[in-house]
């Protein structure tokens, strides 16, 4: 066990719960840990990659159900060529403030075959595969809180739907009720950029509106503290393929004369950051807005994890170096998050290939627009000397210049936001959290993106990020997995919030 874990779980130990409906939500789960793995499992078992429209609509009408199951009056919102958002609303008499809380249904791509057992046939191991964790049979009642759900959304982001349903039955049964009128927003392309949620909510603006959105992703602290993040990066995507010769060439015969597009796209993305990390694109860091002292102050106080991390993840160095990764995730980043040409390993032929191919994505911090960056980049690609186009070039093209770059500026792109800590809804947002999961860790920006400058533009609103998955959850990778006990953390979190 690592020495911030360690000293966590003791502070857990000692932490005596005040929030009543936390409590209550406590109790009521202890009663009821089957019945809320069994439906959650249902709701993990259908496919839910955006594009797969039809499994989305399947999840959509599921989730639809869900609600029903607690008298809510669901309704699927879209537009042509959308993936619905799922709708519900709680309206409370009385009440003056309207909080929204938002989860999204929709699952990164995979390769089922990278996994260790079928992306969408859950499986429970009784601790993480890291640690050889073995498939273990759904207890009848009781399950250890160390035991994993493996799946795709099983940490980003179904957990969130199946923690509010659950939050939502546990403070009925106790009589609690609400004091806000109460919405729900579960988006099914989120994985996809959120192309079309802006267009959906400024078609409904009077159906989505509300005074504080809660964004219900991501996850916790890596010392396992609830964590609170006012703010998410913007991200923008961009496609980079350099060409070589219309058809892969025997190297030996051809080598030393004929470009060779990998070569040339390593010495390309060398170009763009430097050996620290710094990025070198011209005027990248430029309109950049500096932290508040609230927000600074939030930073130093974050528990430091670097080390514990680095020695989880076999790190022997970090980028940026001796600066912390709390303070990092308010930094703009470029990142290559794949490249390809040709073939490697035991397929690998002595060939110099014909195309090469990465993937970028920048995340962005607040003051940033995503579209100037993406321009930014496309000017330091220029730079070096491309003749750049958004089209597979013509022969023509190709030889008319000495080098050539496909840019493709992907769909979806978006600014980051940050809601400021002083605010007192922010403060009562504190409160109560901590009410229900004791000492918890404040951050200006979560280091992941998430629609919030899409949610805010179009309504006019406010957005806090609540996330309750474990940090080790494999999210956008294969083996994707929830612990149970941030499963169970999470209905006590929401409940508290939904009778905030």
């Amino acid at each position: 066990m690592n020495r911030l874990l360690g000293v966590f779980l003791i502070a857990s130990a000692a932490f005596a719960q005040e929030n009543p409906a936390a409590q209550a939500a406590h109790k009521w789960r202890k009663q009821h840990e089957r019945a809320i793995v069994d439906e959650f499992i249902a709701l993990l078992s259908i496919p839910n990659i955006a594009t797969d429209r039809a499994n989305i609509q399947r999840n959509a009408d599921f989730i639809a159900k869900m609600l029903e199951k607690r008298g809510i009056t669901p309704k699927l919102v879209s537009i042509p060529g959308a993936n619905p958002v799922v709708f519900g609303e709680i309206r409370t008499p009385g009440a003056t403030r309207t909080l929204v809380f938002y989860a999204h249904y929709d699952g990164q791509p995979l390769d089922p075959k990278e996994w260790a057992t079928p992306p969408f046939s859950p499986v429970l191991r009784d601790k993480s595969l890291e640690k050889d964790g073995r498939v273990i049979p759904l207890p009848a009642s009781q399950f250890d809180p160390e035991s994993r759900i493996y799946a795709r959304s099983a940490g980003d982001d179904k957990t969130n739907v199946m923690t509010l349903m659950a939050a939502l039955d546990a403070i009925r049964a106790a009589g609690l009720k609400t004091k806000s009128n109460i919405k729900f927003a579960f988006e099914g392309e989120e994985e996809a950029g959120s192309i079309n949620l802006g267009s959906i909510l400024d078609a409904n603006k009077q159906l989505f509106s509300g005074d504080m959105w809660f964004i219900c992703d991501g996850p916790v602290h890596q010392t396992r503290q609830q964590l609170i993040t006012f703010g998410a990066r913007g991200i923008t995507t961009v496609d980079v393929t350099l060409y070589g010769p219309r058809r892969e060439l025997h190297s030996g015969h051809y080598g030393n004369w004929a470009p060779n597009p990998a070569m040339a796209l390593a010495q390309l993305l060398a170009s763009m950051k430097d050996e620290s990390g710094h990025i070198l694109v011209d005027h990248f860091y430029d309109g950049v807005e500096p932290l508040s002292d609230t927000e600074k102050r939030a930073v130093a106080n974050a528990p430091d994890a670097d080390r514990d991390l680095m020695r989880e993840l076999w790190l022997g160095s970090t980028e940026n170096a001796p600066r912390h990764l709390a303070d990092l995730i308010n930094v703009p980043s470029l990142n290559i998050r794949g490249m390809a040409s040709s073939r490697t390993g035991a397929g690998a032929s002595n060939v110099i290939p014909s195309t090469a191919t990465a993937s970028i994505d920048m995340r962005l911090v607040k003051g940033m627009d995503h579209a100037e960056t993406a321009r930014r980049l496309i000017a330091h690609i220029k730079s070096r000397g491309y003749f750049i186009v958004d089209h597979d070039p013509s022969p023509e093209e190709r030889m008319s210049h000495p080098k050539v770059a496909k840019v493709v500026v992907e769909e979806g792109g978006y600014n980051a936001v940050r809601t400021s800590m002083d605010l007192p809804i922010s403060q009562e947002i504190i409160r109560t959290v901590e009410s229900a999961r004791g000492k918890t860790v404040l951050l200006p920006t979560t280091g992941g993106s998430a629609p919030l400058d899409v949610i805010e533009k179009a309504l006019g609103t406010r957005t806090i990020a609540i996330p309750t998955a474990n940090h080790d959850d494999n999210q956008h990778t294969f083996n994707e997995n929830l612990r149970i006990q941030n499963l169970w953390d999470g209905i006590e979190l929401m409940a508290a919030l939904l009778t905030m």
